[in-house]
């Protein structure tokens, strides 16, 4: 588990290796691994025998970070504030053996496994852009939980600590060098090692200082104004995002104000305390559930068909070079694929060029790149207007407008040049990818590719299986997405497929709050506040009114002589009809749009009177925009339109910014209460109708 290793120079390397693992990861079991070495290392010390450490790792990652698995099972507050202390005694002991330590870094270093190398005296990482560095638990619903809160603070000062802190993206060896996070960067393996044996050499006893009197954190204490004015705006700002429970940055928020205040040690127990009590909390369990759980059960292939090899893309075709096909393409490239973009003519398709040029350079600007890369990368792009140069692609992608006879058109010149065992995917969003499919000669090779904008940002995808798609075209589907490092779901194909599907839902209620004399203001800012990233109104907007109803027709088809028609659909019709006001592109929404960002809410954006006299409970309005999105995906499920709690959970959070800290649509369930949630159920449908009516499967959780 931790190799020992002594030279010549009385020089000790303790080298990271878990056994059974692919990554090494820091519990219970590593942590009391560490005690018996830590012990040696004083005693050498003692003897004169120690002039220095390296800790560096045997796996492909440094340390990946705790162990959520573990974590995850641990209910009882005091256990896990026991366990964090027992950690941040490990951490400490390693701070204070009285001799130098170096954190060598071969790869990347996450959670607690960056609060070990933040306890090491001197951080030096391998420049490779596909290292990962930081503490990205917020993400999760957490804050560090081995004094790392503590020692960014008393390194970067509270400002800037607060920044990394809330930082779920990581950063890059050259970003967390810029970020003062380590000292020194190495080209190689080799070279890292002699680096840090070079360093060692030449320091005499080495002592933290934070443990050295008089010191104090940069910046100063949350009593210095500019902290506190800066402690004041964040509070505030937080709690208008998250009022509905206590969130990490709260919990990061308090930290920083009541440990700069104090002496080390004691800073350390509160974070345990503070630790302690979001592991244990619902909304972090439900994010641990939803970000750590789920998505392991995808990344590792639960859902992927069974029974065929892996596939592995190296050419990639694009038609279409507009923002969905560049930032197909931009995805495609920085995985290591080639790319082939066509449009109607060069001159178009050289968009798609400028877009991946601009993305690169904002790359390289962040050292997540360098020119020699960037320049690399671009020599694997290929514009064309024509379709022979499809010829040796494994995949194409049409991402062209949403138009049934375009992509019908595109399509089959396309798979002319295709050879039999080339998949074809659509990013169709609303056109059935088995009525698209009847444009191939070979629809067994064809599936539904459902990027979300900005691709290159959001990690979701949804693999659409037409009635004629082979399912080891679903699992090459499936390969593909995972080789652009997201995340697929597999959805069947009806309409809307599954994300628009549930999304729509909450427009409409929105609109339907609208149609009952809430004032427009107060259905969006009630939106935002029921933890949707964007409102009702505005979201209609930026998709357009008319693909919202085109949703809620293609449902009426759907049901046939069961639909009962939406009440939304009165106000969406006098809008698109009597109002012309079809949305964001045409700048006349629910919105007015003054150049490329000012909007308005439009005031006679309501199919009948704004009543002032309405009795309005925010938790009513926070419960029915959430719940029609609970019960329209459990009606996925029952019909078999997603197929695991986990694709639903991801789907939604990704797909349209359900809220995180509910661990997403089923899971919602689980946080609410079954009976609570059948029972709530049972209220709404009395006073607004059907669509609050739970499906069969739902019900049956009861039992």
């Amino acid at each position: 588990m931790i190799k020992y290793h002594k030279d010549t120079h009385n020089i000790v390397t303790l080298t990271l290796d878990m056994s059974g693992r692919p990554d090494n990861v820091i519990n219970h079991e590593i942590g009391n691994a560490f005690m018996p070495v830590v012990s040696h290392l004083k005693a050498e010390k003692a003897k004169g025998l120690l002039k220095g450490v390296i800790i560096t790792s045997a796996k492909g990652t440094f340390l990946s970070g705790g162990d959520l698995d573990y974590l995850y099972q641990r209910s009882d507050a005091a256990g896990i504030f026991s366990f964090s202390e027992q950690l941040k005694f490990v951490l400490r002991e390693i701070e204070r053996p009285g001799v130098p330590v170096v954190a060598a870094i071969n790869g990347s270093a996450l959670g607690i496994g960056f609060e070990l190398a933040l306890a090491c005296h001197y951080r030096i990482v391998l420049d490779k852009p596909s290292i990962v560095l930081g503490l990205p638990e917020s993400g999760m619903g957490l804050i560090p939980g081995s004094g790392g809160t503590v020692r960014l603070m008393w390194q970067l000062g509270i400002r800037q600590a607060y920044q990394v802190l809330t930082s779920d993206v990581g950063y890059t060896p050259r970003e967390a060098l810029k970020a003062g996070l380590v000292d020194a960067l190495a080209p190689g393996q080799k070279a890292m090692l002699e680096m840090a044996k070079a360093w060692l050499l030449e320091q005499g006893e080495a002592r933290r200082f934070w443990d050295r009197p008089g010191s104090s954190i940069p910046g100063g204490d949350a009593t210095h104004p500019e902290n506190i004015e800066f402690l004041r705006e964040r509070s505030v700002a937080v709690a208008a995002e998250k009022a509905d429970y206590f969130s990490a940055a709260q919990a990061i928020i308090l930290m920083l104000y009541e440990g700069s205040k104090v002496d080390f040690d004691t800073a350390c127990r509160i974070e345990s305390r503070y630790y302690a009590r979001l592991l244990v909390s619902q909304p972090t369990q439900n994010m641990i559930k939803a970000f750590w759980l789920d998505r392991k059960a995808i990344e590792r292939g639960d859902t992927r068909p069974k029974g065929f090899g892996k596939f592995r893309p190296r050419r990639i075709g694009i038609i279409g070079a507009g923002r969905m096909g560049s930032g197909i393409a931009l995805s495609c490239l920085l995985n290591g694929m080639s790319v082939v973009i066509k449009d109607v003519s060069k001159l178009i398709a050289a968009n798609a060029l400028v877009y991946v040029q601009g993305k690169l350079a904002d790359l390289e600007e962040k050292g997540r790149i360098d020119a020699q890369e960037s320049k690399a990368l671009l020599n694997r792009i290929q514009i064309t207007d024509h379709v022979r140069d499809f010829e040796h692609c494994d995949i194409v992608v049409e991402a062209v407008f949403e138009n049934y006879a375009l992509k019908h058109k595109v399509t089959r010149e396309a798979e002319a040049f295709l050879d039999e065992y080339s998949l074809f995917g659509s990013n169709s969003i609303s056109i059935p990818i088995s009525t698209l499919a009847e444009a191939c000669q070979r629809p067994e090779n064809y599936v539904g590719l459902h990027f979300f904008p900005p691709v290159e940002e959001v990690p979701l995808v949804e693999i659409v299986k037409g009635r004629q798609s082979s399912d080891e075209s679903v699992a090459r589907a499936f390969d593909f997405v995972r080789s652009m490092q997201k995340i697929p779901i597999i959805v069947k194909d009806v309409w809307g497929f599954y994300a628009a599907r549930v999304q729509n839902t909450f427009i409409l209620e929105g609109i339907t709050m609208l149609q009952e004399g809430l004032s427009p203001a107060m259905v969006e800012n009630l939106g935002r506040q029921s933890g949707m990233p964007r409102a009702a109104l505005e979201l209609a907007d930026e998709l357009g009114l008319e693909i919202v109803l085109r949703y809620e027709q293609l449902a009426a088809a759907h049901y046939g002589v069961r639909y009962i028609q939406h009440p939304a659909v009165h106000t969406l019709n006098k809008m698109l009809t009597e109002w012309n006001r079809p949305g964001k592109s045409a700048k006349a929404g629910f919105y007015t749009y003054q150049g490329d960002e000012g909007k308005t809410l439009w005031q006679h954006a309501y199919a009948g009177e704004i009543r002032m006299d309405l009795a309005v409970e925010p938790q009513e309005i926070f419960e029915r925009l959430l719940f029609v999105q609970v019960i329209e995906a459990f009606w996925c499920l029952q019909e078999g339109v997603i197929r695991t709690a986990a694709e639903a959970n991801l789907g939604s959070i990704y797909g349209w910014g359900f809220p995180a800290c509910k661990g997403g649509v089923i899971q919602f369930v689980q946080d609410y209460g079954i009976q609570n949630f059948l029972s709530r159920c049972a209220h709404f449908e009395a006073l607004h109708g059907p669509r609050f009516k739970p499906p069969r499967m739902l019900t049956n959780l009861e039992g």
